[in-house]
C-alpha cells in the first residue's frame, strides 16, 4: 500500500512538472519584436609589446571610420594569409587568419586589428596594408 501511494504521488508530480506552462500575455504589440544579433567578437593579440606601442601611437584624433578599418583589414588579412601560405615571415606570421569580409566584427575589433597590422609594419618590416 505504501509503494502504491508513493508511485501515485510520483505520477502526480511528474504530470504537473510536464504540463505545458501558460504563456503570459502583455499589452504591448508583438509585431515590434526585433531580432538583435547578440554575437560579440573579440580580438586577442599575444605580442607583449603591442599594447604599449598601441597606447603610444593611437589617439582618438587619428581614429577613422569602421568602413575604413574594414577595407584596410581585408587587405591586411589577404596579405597575411598569402605570406602564411608561402612561408614568408614565419618568425612573425605563425597562423592563418580566418576573417570573413562580409561580417562586421565591430569598431573595436577592426580598429585593433588595423593597428596591429601597422605595428607589424613598423616593427618587423612586414608589408601588410599596401
Amino acid at each position: 500500500m505504501k509503494k502504491l501511494l508513493i508511485a501515485g504521488l510520483l505520477l502526480i508530480i511528474a504530470g504537473w512538472a510536464c504540463s505545458p506552462q501558460k504563456e503570459s500575455t502583455s499589452s504591448t504589440s508583438t509585431a515590434a519584436n526585433v531580432m538583435i544579433d547578440s554575437t560579440e567578437y573579440e580580438i586577442t593579440i599575444i605580442d607583449p609589446h603591442f599594447d604599449r606601442w598601441y597606447l603610444m601611437n593611437y589617439s582618438p584624433s587619428r581614429d577613422r571610420s569602421n568602413s575604413f578599418y574594414r577595407s584596410m583589414n581585408n587587405i591586411g588579412v589577404s596579405n597575411w594569409n598569402d605570406y602564411f601560405n608561402r612561408g614568408r615571415y614565419s618568425h612573425v606570421i605563425g597562423s592563418y587568419l580566418h576573417f570573413n569580409p562580409s561580417v562586421d566584427y565591430g569598431m573595436e575589433v577592426n580598429r585593433r586589428l588595423y593597428w596591429y597590422f601597422r605595428y607589424l609594419e613598423e616593427n618587423y618590416r612586414v608589408r601588410l596594408l599596401r
